[in-house]
Formats: C-alpha cells, sequence, structure tokens
C-alpha cells in the first residue's frame, strides 16, 4: 500500500511538472503556439533529447531564461521521480519475492495440515470453516482475485501457492508430502480425478475428499484414492428434502454451523495410544467437567459407531469420540486425548 501511494505521487508530480512548464511557454508565447506544441517543447527540454525548437526560443530572453530554469529545477524532479518509481517497481518485487520464499519456508515446517485445491465458491466456505476450526491451512489456486477473496475470510495469515492444483510441484510446495489431509473442490471432474491420484501416490497416509459433478465418476474417484467423494447436486437434494421435513433440525444445525456469535461445533478426538487417558472411565476423562463438551457418540477403529455412549466407556487408543462445544474448547480437549503423554 505504501509503494502503491508513493508511486501514485510521483506520477502526479512529473504530470504537474509538465503542465506548469507547458503552461509557462503558452503565457510567455501570448497564447500563439499551440498549447500541444508548449508540452512537446517541455518533455523535449526536461530529456535533453535535442529535436529542435518547435518554438523560437533563441532570440527571446524572457523565453530563454524560463527555459534554463526550467531544465535546471523540472530535470532534476523528472530524474528524482523516474529513480523513485523504479525503486519503487523493485522494492515491490524484492519484497513479494521474499515474502513469496518465507511462505514456503513456513509450509515446509508444517505436519497434518490440510491442502485446499480451488479458491471458488465451494473453496471459499471450505477454507472458512477450516480457520474457525483453527486447522491449519494450504491453498492452492490459479486466480489472485480468488486469492485475495479467500484471504478476507481468515483471520490468520493464509497459506497459499498460486499455480494448478494439477501440476506435481504446486502440490509439494503446499507440503503434500506432510499433509494429514486434501480438499479438492476444481469445478472440472477430470482435474479432480488426476490431483486425487497425484495426492495418493505422494502420500499414502493422507485422507482426500474431492468434488465430483458426474456420479458415475465415483467408482474411479474411489479408485483413484479418494477416501470421501462429495456430490454438490446429492447434498442439494438431501438438503431440500430435509427442509420439508425436519426443518427445525436444519434451523438448530445452521445456526450452529453459521451462526457469526457463536463458534459451537460438532468434531471428532482421536485418543492417542501413549495418552495417559487410556483405558480409564469416559467418565472420568474430564471432556464435560474439564473442556464442557458434550459426546455424542464413540467409535474404535472400523466399529460401529456407539451414539450416546456409557459414562463407564472405557477409553482405547485409536478411539474416535464425536464431541459437541466451543472450538476452543475443542482445541484443548484434541491437544489432551491426541498428544502422547499428556492428561
Amino acid at each position: 500500500m505504501r509503494i502503491k501511494r508513493q508511486v501514485y505521487s510521483v506520477i502526479l508530480l512529473i504530470f504537474v511538472v509538465i503542465l506548469a512548464g507547458s503552461t509557462g511557454y503558452y503565457i510567455l508565447f501570448g497564447g500563439q503556439p499551440r498549447f500541444l506544441d508548449c508540452v512537446y517543447m517541455t518533455v523535449i527540454s526536461l530529456t535533453t533529447v535535442g529535436y529542435g525548437e518547435v518554438i523560437e526560443v533563441s532570440g527571446n530572453v524572457p523565453a530563454q531564461i524560463y527555459t534554463m530554469v526550467l531544465i535546471t529545477f523540472g530535470m532534476g524532479i523528472l530524474l528524482y521521480g523516474i529513480s523513485t518509481l523504479t525503486a519503487a517497481i523493485v522494492e515491490g518485487e524484492l519484497t513479494g519475492i521474499l515474502r513469496k520464499n518465507k511462505m514456503l519456508k513456513q509450509i515446509q515446517k508444517l505436519r497434518n495440515h490440510t491442502i485446499v485445491c480451488g479458491g471458488g465458491e465451494t473453496g471459499r466456505l471450505v477454507l472458512q470453516e477450516l480457520a474457525k476450526n483453527r486447522e491449519a491451512v494450504v491453498l492452492i489456486d490459479n486466480d489472485t482475485e480468488n486469492i485475495e477473496r479467500c484471504k478476507t475470510i481468515t483471520s490468520a495469515n493464509l497459506y497459499y501457492i498460486q499455480g494448478s492444483a494439477t501440476d506435481d510441484e504446486n502440490l509439494f510446495a503446499a507440503g503434500i508430502e506432510n499433509a494429514g489431509g486434501i480438499i479438492i473442490t476444481l469445478p472440472a471432474d477430470n482435474d479432480n480425478l488426476y490431483i486425487t491420484m497425484s495426492a495418493r501416490m505422494h502420500n499414502r497416509k493422507i485422507r482426500i475428499i474431492t468434488r465430483m459433478i458426474d456420479q458415475k465418476l465415483e467408482p474411479k474417484l474411489k479408485k483413484a484414492g479418494a477416501d470421501s467423494v462429495v456430490s454438490p447436486n446429492f447434498i442439494g437434494a438431501m438438503r431440500m428434502a430435509s427442509e420439508m421435513i425436519r426443518p427445525t433440525v436444519v434451523y438448530f444445525l445452521d445456526k450452529m454451523l453459521r451462526s457469526g456469535k457463536g463458534d459451537l461445533r460438532i468434531h471428532q478426538i482421536t485418543v492417542s495410544e501413549r495418552s495417559r487417558l487410556v483405558d480409564l472411565p469416559l467418565m472420568d476423562c474430564g471432556l464435560k467437567d474439564r473442556f464442557g463438551l458434550l459426546v455424542v457418540a464413540a467409535r474404535r477403529g472400523d466399529d460401529d459407531i456407539e451414539f450416546n455412549p456409557s459414562p463407564q466407556l472405557p477409553l482405547k487408543a485409536g478411539m474416535t469420540l464425536i464431541v459437541m462445544g466451543t472450538v476452543e474448547n475443542i482445541a484443548r480437549a484434541r491437544k489432551a486425548f491426541e498428544l502422547p503423554g499428556t492428561v
């Protein structure tokens, strides 16, 4: 912003100098020459190109004195403006390069983060929800405008890679090898299929969620490595049906997820193998007393989900608990349950 103001100020200054010089010639010669000739005379005088006089300055003492003053002071201002513009452009490019390199180094330090491919209408909503849940995110998008819009919806600085997500170099720059998940929201199914295959090749453990328009492609996306395939058309149909037969439930979920005043969420917490909470009964783990969370369900490994689990349910390594509470309390509880050696 500072560089932009500086550039505008310099351009305005150069314009004022040329306008003032041209007006001076026009007045000195009694308004006889065309104003364009006066502008031309001012420019060739300040730039010292020596094309010859279009206005007869030689022999006219006041005009000669005026020309010398104009060249002395005007050329200094012109040179200052040109040097300032050059410095501003170089500084802007250099600052951008340094900022980009710094961000790339920070991205390479991330672990278990989420990569979002595409910052369009769907991608922005995905980023917004991930940001509210305080998840580390890296965006990959080609469009500068999409990136700028995505920056406005995240409270923290947004990590991003400007380029195509179908390019493996951009996936590596986004830390695909260390990422915990990737969400692919591009509008073209073919691109989503290619990125899914690439992501699975580069990271066997990553969780892949991909968008799908043509439902016939779901088996291919699953074979390519997608853990979950989301169809906007299918979800839209289910939402419309739910609005008809269970409107209060839909209203509750919307208030929970979209309310600007609150940050209530349903989330999952996985019990670490080395957590001190292993083998403790659910009632003694402190989810309700310490963190104010409501346990909705529990799942161990690939077993079926147990809704409203018993307070005596023993916690086991790898068990996943579905909880409801504020984002802040969920984040605190996840550290206690998922980090080794924590309570």
